[in-house]
């Protein structure tokens, strides 16, 4: 029997959601409040039967949530689902204060729901094969990651861009070395007079055995282009990840720099691609949230991730508010 999955909400984002969801192997049902979006899944060949304005009509009889709402919505809408015992895929961020986000891990542990969040980087071919390359030592000691998140676009109206894009990149280094940084310092502009940012730029140091990996995180919404780029410097191999290249995400370079009579030299090594697979990151972790539900396999970016993520950009948030560095407790 097919997997009965109610999708809440098919605004920008949700409206991808949609597509992906219908071409899946489950029973797709519909909320959405505006009536003038329901016809996008009328289009798409999804019956009345199937559509609805008001989800509580339809919720005791799905099996699991899609919630693509506003970030303030994600909290009291998620809670609601798991305590009905409704197993949840959530956009990102899972809420806007950490302090929530740990208590929606608790209820879903509780009730023995899953809870996924929507870290799309996490899934994405390229971001599988340099994790997998850094816990295998092909980097040696991982001593910079850098990304930037930025392009001329609109800016959401929910939340601010360190909560809208630099979470993506914060969330994939905390992936990347298996744990949320030790302190983060950050400086945020309201350039436009929102009360939000909308330039933001996140330094994080993550703590090894025995030394330090600087991370920064570049995000806003005024840099001409589109930029979705990771940069992994390691003592043996760095790479340059662009996410927005479809097959040859990757580049490797094995550069050093060699002491050499008191001072040092650089020595530029091999560089190489590294192709993938064009697969759809949204459709992966879609896929992944379905194959979560029917097996009750753990997501791999689920509710922890998310309570971390959002646990970094308080951080953030208050180091520029405050223009401190922000110690995280483990």
């Amino acid at each position: 029997m097919k997997i009965r999955v109610l999708l809440l909400g098919i605004g920008r984002w949700g409206a991808n959601h949609l597509r992906l969801l219908h071409s899946l192997p489950v029973e797709l049902f519909v909320a959405e409040i505006h009536q003038e979006r329901l016809a996008q899944a009328r289009t798409l060949g999804i019956p009345d039967t199937h559509l609805f304005h008001n989800y509580h009509e339809i919720l005791a009889s799905v099996d699991a949530m899609v919630v693509v709402t506003p970030a303030n919505t994600h909290f009291d809408l998620c809670r609601e689902f798991l305590e009905a015992g409704k197993d949840v895929f959530v956009e990102k961020p899972i809420t806007l204060r950490s302090e929530e986000a740990r208590m929606l891990v608790e209820i879903a542990d509780r009730h023995r729901c899953i809870l996924q969040v929507g870290h799309i980087f996490r899934y994405d071919p390229a971001s599988q094969w340099l994790k997998d390359s850094i816990q295998r030592g092909k980097f040696g000691q991982i001593r910079i990651l850098r990304g930037n998140f930025s392009g001329f676009k609109r800016p959401r109206n929910d939340t601010g861009v360190t909560f809208a894009d630099a979470i993506h990149f914060i969330d994939l280094f905390n992936y990347f070395m298996d744990s949320p940084p030790a302190r983060v310092n950050a400086v945020v502009k309201d350039f436009m007079g929102r009360g939000m940012d909308d330039a933001s730029l996140v330094s994080m140091n993550y703590e090894g055995a025995d030394k330090t990996t600087w991370a920064t995180v570049e995000a806003g919404y005024y840099s001409p282009g589109k930029f979705r780029e990771v940069i992994v410097v390691g003592e043996e191999l760095s790479a340059v990840c662009d996410y927005n290249v479809a097959q040859y995400k990757v580049k490797t370079f094995e550069n050093k720099h060699v002491k050499v009579d008191g001072g040092f030299k650089t020595v530029e090594g091999t560089m190489r691609q590294i192709e993938f697979p064009p697969e759809e990151p949204l459709l992966m972790e879609l896929r992944a949230f379905i194959e979560s539900v029917r097996t009750r396999k753990h997501p791999l970016a689920d509710g922890r991730s998310g309570y971390e993520a959002v646990r970094v950009v308080e951080a953030a948030l208050k180091s520029a508010k405050e223009e401190r560095t922000i110690e995280l407790n483990r």
